[in-house]
């Protein structure tokens, strides 16, 4: 017999960049051993709500996820904070690449020449911030001036 299912649950709402954000966060161990996933400890379900400030425009979003952290190791709040960590690394790194420094629609295609100009944004990037940057993209334009 298997032990009763262990739900926990937890709720933040921030403001922030013109919006208004909530996150209701479920996590379970109701389905442990009936996933067909290696090592899958607990299930869970964010259901997001983001409002603009601005124009009142409403966006509701539900994901669902596993993870191989047992209920000990990973409460349902610490579940939503490395959630809400990966954002972070997307955010320092993968946005500011691909926006302010304009990876996307770079023409660079062929050869070792995207790879050497990845490297390249990764340094200025690095540099910029060690310099105490806290917009890139002001910094990057201060310095092209």
């Amino acid at each position: 017999m298997r032990p009763p299912a262990l739900d926990h649950t937890v709720r933040t709402l921030d403001q922030g960049h013109g919006r208004i954000e909530e996150r209701d966060l479920i996590v379970s161990t109701a389905l442990q051993g009936d996933l067909d996933w290696p090592g899958a400890q607990q299930v869970f379900r964010v259901t997001r709500r983001v409002v603009s400030k601005r124009t009142g425009v409403v966006r509701d979003e539900v994901v669902y996820g596993v993870t191989s952290l047992p209920p000990a190791q990973a409460s349902a709040a610490q579940v939503l904070q490395v959630l809400r960590g990966h954002w972070h690394i997307e955010n320092r790194a993968h946005w500011v690449r691909e926006v302010t420094f304009g990876e996307d629609v770079s023409p660079v295609r062929c050869g070792s020449i995207p790879q050497v100009m990845a490297a390249l944004r990764n340094t200025v990037i690095s540099v910029l911030r060690r310099a105490g940057a806290t917009n890139l993209a002001t910094a990057r334009r201060r310095c092209a001036a």
